[in-house]
């Protein structure tokens, strides 16, 4: 039997609705898990750039940053920014770091991940900053964790979104990250140099010095977009780090 117009335009109506009513429903239901997977995600790659979570997962992740971590947000002036234009708390973990790029420098906030003795404020052992850039293909990202100088880099946790598997995509790798270990994000003079990947791999000893790493074979875009990205981002946070522990006079003593 055919049906007529009407008929199925009100059928197609109200089959929509209900499909959307559904869907809206699995999407608020769901919501609750992809914060929390967001939310996980972000704090193993802040507690991964300094320590290693092992076989951690999980509540684990979780508990172990809340013993370790406190964050506050700052202006690139170095000052701190505790509400909004509205008087909203600002929380630094909610700070979308990819949003924030796209707003001029001076606009941003930049947050700060201070990691202490479980237990103990006091006690700080780094300090850990986002940074973010562009690769080859898309963006990268990931924290940087300095040694109580600020100056030394103590781990980096990198990530990316679209570069290319056994090239620019290696930057997520053990291997690579460790090699930033170490290195002095400012030179003797107390100038930010901060620490660049060389071109190609098996670089000599002598080119590897205090502000440079070995790069990576087939990847020389990639490692220009981290050298870019960290350059600029300790940039940044210059006046942060002058302020929380003049950190040019530091080195310049050294």
């Amino acid at each position: 039997m055919q049906q007529s117009n009407t008929y199925v335009i009100i059928f197609s109506a109200v089959l929509t609705i209900v499909l959307g009513g559904l869907l809206s429903m699995a999407n608020q239901g769901l919501k609750p898990k992809q914060q929390r997977s967001v939310e996980l995600d972000t704090k193993k790659k802040i507690l991964g750039s300094v320590t290693d979570l092992g076989k951690k997962k999980g509540q684990e992740v979780l508990d172990l940053y809340k013993e370790t971590i406190e964050s506050s947000v700052y202006d690139i002036e170095g000052n701190i920014i505790e509400t909004d234009e509205k008087g909203a708390q600002i929380i630094a973990e909610n700070v979308n770091i990819a949003k924030n790029f796209k707003k001029p420098a001076e606009q941003r906030l930049y947050p700060v991940f201070i990691y202490h003795a479980p237990g103990n404020k006091e006690a700080i052992e780094a300090y850990i900053l986002p940074v973010f850039g562009k690769g080859l293909w898309g963006p990268i990202y990931g924290f940087v964790a300095l040694d109580t100088d600020l100056n030394t880099i103590k781990g980096i946790s990198l990530d990316h979104d679209k570069e290319t598997p056994g090239l620019g995509a290696r930057i997520t790798g053990k291997d690579i990250q460790a090699r930033y270990v170490g290195k002095k994000i400012f030179n003797e003079s107390g100038n930010l140099v901060s620490v660049s990947m060389l071109k190609g791999e098996s670089n000599t000893q002598e080119a590897l010095d205090a502000h440079h790493i070995d790069g990576m074979s087939g990847a020389t875009i990639t490692g220009k977009g981290v050298n870019n990205m960290l350059l600029d981002y300790f940039g940044y946070y210059q006046k942060f780090m002058e302020k929380k522990g003049t950190a040019t006079n530091k080195v310049a003593s050294l």
